[in-house]
């Protein structure tokens, strides 16, 4: 029947340190509720793109991304044309849109 049997000193790495673990495990845990955060004023604001207006000029660009892929290996100059139109039409709405308000300030 096999045992368990301790690994032993053979298994305990010799890790030398600085000394700081102590402080740090002595050190209490702060936590903040979420009504206490407020943001830097000074730092600027990253709005990550998520307005109508990225949506639709990302959409209208991964469409003319993959028709433009499909122009290319079938050989059809034709669709690739249609493609980048449809990129080029992607950067013209992402702007209509900003424009009227639908986009990041």
């Amino acid at each position: 029947m096999c045992g368990l049997r301790s690994k032993g000193p053979e298994w305990t790495p010799n890790v030398t340190t600085g000394g700081n673990e102590d402080l740090m495990a002595d050190t209490p845990r702060r936590s903040y509720p979420i009504s206490e955060y407020e943001p830097d004023p000074t730092s600027k604001h990253v709005h990550h793109g998520q307005t109508p207006a990225a949506w639709a000029g990302s959409l209208i660009a991964l469409v003319g991304f993959i028709v433009g892929a499909i122009g290319l290996v079938i050989g059809n100059s034709v669709v690739f044309w249609v493609a980048v139109g449809l990129l080029v039409a992607s950067l013209i709405v992402t702007l209509i849109l900003r424009k009227t308000g639908l986009g990041a300030k």
